[in-house]
Order: C-alpha cells, then structure tokens, then sequence
C-alpha cells in the first residue's frame, strides 16, 4: 500500500540515487572479493611463466625462441580475448560474460598442468590468454555497484588486486617448483580461477546493465537485495532508468542512440562523440602496458650487473632467487596503489594521472646512465610504482568515460591495444640493455612516457563525481 501511494503521488529515484542511499557495506565488499579474483587469475597466468619458463626449456630442450613464444602467445590470447568479453558482456549481460570467462580460464588452466608437450602447452596457454583476457567485464561488473562518490577509491582498489596477485604466485612459485615441480604450480595457479567459477552462483546481475536493457524492475529487485544486505534503505518512489542526456561528451545534442551490441560496438567507440578520447586512451593503454613491462623486465636485466652482446642468458642468480626478486619487487606497486587511490578522489584523475607520470619520469631519468646497484634498485622501485598507480587510474578514467551499453567493450578493446604495448617492451628492454644501449633504452621510455601524458591532458573531460552515462549521445 504505501508503495502504491508513494507512486501515485509520482516519486520516482534513480539508479544513481539508489546506489548513493545503500552507500558502501557488505554487498560491495563481498562483490569486491569476488571481482578481486578475476584479476588475482590474470596476474598469476601471466606472472607463471617467467617462472617455469627455465624448468621447461631444460626438460624440452627448448631454444629462447620457443621460451619466449610461451609469454607471446598468452598476450596474444589476451588480445583477442579482451576485445571478444567486451562484446559478450555488452550484448548479453555482465554475468554470462563473467561465466564464461570463468569456464574458459579455469578449464584451460587445468589443462596446462597436463600437457605433455610443447605444441599442445602452447595451444592451452593461449586459450588461458584468451579466458583472463575478460578481466575489465569483473571490473566492470563491480564498477556499477559502486555510487559515484566513492567510484574512484573502490575502482582502485580492486583492481589492485592484481598486485596481490602477483605477490601470491611468485610465493607460491619459491614454495612449489623447488619441490614438486612446473606441473603442480600450473594446477595450483588455476585456484583463482575456480574459485570464481564456483562462487559465481551468489553473483547478481549489474542493475545499472538491467536498466539500460529495460529491465527496470528486474533492476529494482536486485537493488532491494543489496539494500537488505547493507541494511540500508532505497529512496521512496518507483526506480526510473535515468538515461542521461546531458553532457556526455558532445554537449548540447539531445538525441539518444538505442543500445548498440555486437561487433557495433566497435563503431560506436569510433563515433564522433567518443572517437578522441577512445583514440587517446587507446595511446595511454599502450603506453603504460609497454612501461610497466619494459620496468619489470628492466629490473630484471639490471640485477646481473652487466651488458652483453651475446645470446647468452643475462640472469646468473638461481631460481630460488628469481622468485624472491620477483616477490620484492612485487610490493613495489603497493603505494602507487594507495596513493592513487587517495588521489583519484581528491585532486581528480587527470591530475593524478600526471603527477605518477612525472615522478615515473624523474624516477628514471638518472638511470640514461649506469648507477650504484642499490640505487638503480630503488629508481626502479618507485618507477614501477607511478607506473601502477597510472596504469590503475586511467582504468577507473575508461570505465567512467564510456556509456553502460558499451562499457565493457571500451574497456576490452583499449585493455587489447595495451597488450601491443606488452609485446613491443621486450624489444627496447632486452635487446636494448643486452647491446649495452642502456642510454637509448631509457630514452625510448621516457619519450613513450611523454606521450602518453600528453594524451592524458588532451582527455576532454574530468570524471570525477560525474554521474556515469547509461546510453551514448549522438
């Protein structure tokens, strides 16, 4: 009865409303948690290998070629991947993406630890490429739980995420391939990743995708049991799908495109409202992927305290030591995370996007020449945490810039460009420092690094506090 009455007398709330009267409780920490794991799953598939890449190349006499193909072929997968979930999300809901991505990473992961020979490893990793590739839809996905004053700090924090990741298989990789082997690690690893799959039975559809579908009183339901759960309440009156108009990213035009699906979805990122900042960001993925990698295997290649000109392997320290490096140097991305996550609310993402640019930048400087060991160790240690908490920022920025109907495949296509930015790193990192080019090797990252905050500042609009677009304005 009073809900009858509250309609009649024509209140209504929005979905944005809804979000900010149930606040930040229980349900967006358990989702949290679960959406923290898809991106738990794509660190530990993608950090594995630098760790049973030696095992393996001693057991099938494989050359650097094939060693190397092992990591390619997964970005690959990735690449694929990502732009595929983007669409699958955007068509048919965030939760089937969030299953089959599950279905695909847990099972081919599995599958890893059995394969009896390269071919068919090769074949199997790059489906575990193609299955983490889905990780922006459980970014996504919790991204729209998420009221938009508390958007940026959340967002951050779960992605995040994946340096706890990253963490956890490089110990569990200094516990496991001592002892029981390459194959144990492999079948561990895909923990994550079943877990996810086992816990997807207590997800809900995102209400913000429900609305934009016309399900709007699936919507509400779903937003009254987060409510329970929160032991909150939702504003009096009927939930109306607000379908913004305004301000998107062409002001003044007023007309509102149907929700697009498919392989549309590319053309829409490319339309004229979209297009400069989808090229942008397209420019910053690839940016900070080709950085943060070209960090990682740069603190590698600097560890053994020299150049070579030959094809003999730089690294000279043990596995048991490798592990532990790559452990150490992990933590590194723990205050770019924290700091990122401080400043994304205060001073806005743009801003924080440049200032972890320019203290990557001041960072690395010193390092155009050779330095004492212990101080290139700590350059690169707080270069590779701005580059975290940039890369972490400018996806909060992707998730907030595009319209519910085509978030996620925003976010797959740019997290696909990113992974070009993944292949090319090795080229100026290794081949670079190996040929003892150090000096053009750090060069080529800082001028990658000017560009991309130049990009940066060249975003049309600053989304913080801004209320997220459900459908795109043509």
């Amino acid at each position: 009865m009073a809900q009858q009455e509250e309609e009649e007398d024509g209140l209504v709330y929005t979905l944005e409303e809804a979000l900010t009267s149930v606040g930040i409780g229980k349900f967006q920490y358990m989702a949290l948690c679960y959406a923290g794991l898809g991106f738990i799953a794509e660190a530990a598939e993608t950090q594995i290998l630098s760790f049973i890449g030696p095992a393996l190349r001693s057991q099938w006499a494989l050359s650097p070629t094939q060693e190397s193909l092992m990591t390619t072929i997964v970005f690959v997968g990735m690449l694929i991947g990502a732009i595929f979930w983007g669409f699958i999300s955007d068509t048919y809901g965030r939760r089937k993406g969030l299953l089959s991505v599950a279905i695909v990473t847990a099972v081919s992961a599995a599958l890893s630890a059995f394969s009896p020979n390269y071919s068919l490893l090769l074949v199997v990793r790059m489906l575990v490429g193609f299955g983490v590739g889905g990780r922006p839809i459980y970014g996504s996905w919790f991204f729209e739980f998420v009221p938009s004053q508390n958007r940026g700090m959340w967002t951050t924090i779960c992605i995040g995420f994946w340096t706890i990741g990253t963490i956890l298989e490089a110990f569990l990789a200094l516990m496991i391939m001592p002892r029981m082997g390459w194959r144990w690690l492999l079948a561990l690893s895909s923990i994550p990743s079943f877990a996810a799959l086992l816990l997807f039975v207590f997800t809900v559809e995102s209400p913000r995708y429900l609305c934009v579908i016309g399900r709007t009183n699936d919507a509400c339901d779903i937003l009254k049991k987060i409510a329970v759960v929160n032991k909150a309440q939702l504003p009096p009156g009927k939930l109306v799908s607000s379908q913004l108009t305004k301000e998107l990213l062409s002001p003044g035009k007023n007309k509102i495109s149907s929700v697009k699906s498919g392989f549309s979805s590319l053309l829409v990122l490319l339309s004229p409202a979209l297009r400069r900042n989808t090229l942008l960001l397209w420019v910053v993925y690839t940016g900070n992927a080709f950085s943060y990698y070209g960090i990682v295997l740069l603190t590698s290649l600097f560890s053994s305290g020299r150049c070579q000109r030959s094809s003999i392997a730089l690294h000279t320290n043990d596995d048991q030591s490798l592990y532990t490096n790559v452990l150490i140097n992990s933590l590194a991305e723990i205050p770019g995370i924290l700091l990122s996550a401080i400043l994304v609310e205060k001073v806005g993402r743009k801003f924080t996007m440049a200032l972890m640019y320019a203290l990557y930048f001041l960072f690395l400087l010193p390092l155009l020449a050779p330095q004492l060991p212990a101080l290139t160790t700590a350059l690169l240690f707080g270069a590779r945490a701005f580059i975290m908490g940039s890369s972490i920022t400018v996806c909060v920025y992707c998730e907030e810039i595009y319209p519910t109907s085509i978030r996620s495949t925003g976010m797959g296509v740019a997290t696909s460009a990113g992974r070009t930015g993944a292949m090319l790193s090795p080229i100026f990192a290794v081949q670079l420092v190996r040929g003892c080019h150090q000096m053009t090797a750090i060069i080529s990252f800082e001028a990658v690094l000017v560009l991309s905050a130049v990009s940066v500042m060249l975003f049309s609009l600053e989304t913080k506090g801004r209320e997220l677009i459900d459908t795109l304005v043509l």
